[in-house]
């Protein structure tokens, strides 16, 4: 049976909430799916945080829906780095931070421990400054003041998880229900052309050959798609199913869960293509085509729809969106220290570092440079990711590949091909993206 070599007690250093087994019925396959479903949900907010919002909205109003096929090719590249986390989470009991623990010397485990941290560090930070900017588009709150108040909101909203994790599920999944709806509104005041959306959502545009800004757009795109904080934590909180531990066991939960996990990424699919289309449909369309920071998307948005209330339903899409991904980015950042360093700290101190960790930049920026600095900054937090991804892709897909750790469930042939090239890609892209970044 696959896991035999692994340390029976590794999953105990996971934290609390993940400890805790949600109760599955015995029979029903729409009970059974409901049961699992819930961690897809978690981690497909990363895929529509503030993070995003930039390269969608400048790729729909600079191409038009040229580029919507990108967000396709992101959503399966994700389905598929998502499915192999969900995986080597039930397959060998462990997430991705304790499996390079077990398997990394103690160095390389603290090099990939910072690096991790440091992601989650500018995860959190494009959060904080999205939510900020939010508030400050809804409520005239100041920028400085808004990063402040971001700092301890989800703190409050973590209090829910004594009560157990699917009240943290419930929270996140109406927060993505309530992005879904806006944006629906959104398209249906953009009176988007939907054959011609259709048709670049599956038909590649040879004008990215050459032209290096499309290039840069889409490369864009990809890097703030897939976040590495959402492989350790995929990873984890799938365990917090009460699925019998057994080869049958295991093999149902991977079924169920990797529904889950797809249902909820093709509903990140669907918000950031309605970004995407919206930016089209409003700002190419009115000739509109350098808007790529939050504010001005929000400042044009009524006036050019002719629509009372447009920008404010934007900016609460965009409120849910901060508070949804902060909400799993300090999940995630307990996840990977104790993972890493099997040390333990209490919940609210963790969390309290990690908002300190993004709210200390964010407040010098904002103070300093005000909105043009906060966009800066959005940018570098994205680059930062896109530096950090392969140092969890590499790892996930190794750990995949080892039959010695999964056993029978190890990836087959086609898979670790697919799994490797992937790998290279994602790293070759990023690099690319990085150095251009920098020019």
């Amino acid at each position: 049976m696959s896991g035999e070599s692994l340390n029976p007690e590794s999953h105990l250093t996971a934290l609390p909430e993940v400890r805790t087994r949600v109760p599955l019925p015995s029979v029903g396959v729409f009970r059974k799916l409901m049961a699992f479903a819930g961690p897809g949900f978690l981690i497909a907010v990363g895929y529509m945080d503030p993070g995003n919002w930039a390269t969608d909205l400048a790729a729909g109003s600079r191409y038009n829906y040229s580029l919507l096929y990108v967000i396709v090719l992101s959503n399966l590249i994700a389905i598929l780095l998502q499915s192999l986390s969900i995986k080597l989470g039930v397959v060998s009991g462990m997430d991705l931070a304790q499996a390079c623990r077990e398997r990394f010397g103690r160095k390389t485990s603290i090099f990939l421990w910072l690096l991790a941290e440091v992601a989650i560090a500018a995860c959190d930070l494009a959060e904080v400054i999205g939510s900020a900017i939010a508030l400050q588009l809804l409520f005239h709150i100041p920028l400085v003041i808004g990063v402040v108040i971001t700092g301890f909101d989800v703190l409050l909203l973590l209090l829910l998880e004594n009560r157990g994790f699917r009240y943290i599920e419930a929270i996140v999944v109406t927060l993505t229900a309530t992005i879904g709806l806006c944006f629906g509104l959104e398209i249906l005041f953009s009176r988007p052309e939907f054959g011609l959306a259709l048709k670049c959502m599956f038909v590649p545009d040879r004008a990215i050959l050459h032209d290096p800004m499309m290039l840069y757009i889409a490369i864009g795109i990809l890097g703030a798609t897939v976040m590495p904080h959402n492989l350790y934590l995929h990873s984890a909180i799938v365990q917090t199913r009460d699925y019998a531990r057994t080869p049958e066991g295991r093999r149902e939960a991977l079924r169920y869960c990797n529904i889950d996990s797809a249902v909820a990424l093709t509903i990140a699919l669907l918000v950031n293509a309605a970004i995407l289309i919206v930016a089209a449909a409003t700002f190419y369309r009115a000739g509109q085509h350098d808007i790529a920071e939050i504010q001005d998307a929000y400042k044009l948005m009524s006036g050019i729809l002719g629509v009372t209330g447009a920008s404010a339903i934007f900016a609460l899409a965009l409120l849910a969106s901060g508070q949804n991904s902060t909400l799993t980015g300090t999940l995630a950042g307990q996840i990977v220290m104790e993972g890493f360093l099997n040390f333990k700290t209490k919940p609210w101190l963790r969390r309290l570092v990690t908002r300190l960790v993004a709210i200390v930049p964010a407040v010098a920026v904002t103070a300093i440079a005000g909105e043009s600095g906060t966009a800066r900054l959005l940018i570098l937090s994205q680059v930062v990711l896109s530096m950090q991804l392969s140092f969890a892709v590499v790892p996930l897909v190794m750990f995949t590949c080892d039959r010695k750790l999964m056993g029978e469930f190890v990836n087959p042939g086609w898979l670790k091909a697919l799994s490797w090239f992937t790998a290279v890609v994602i790293a070759g892209l990023n690099l690319w993206l990085l150095v251009q970044t920098f020019r």
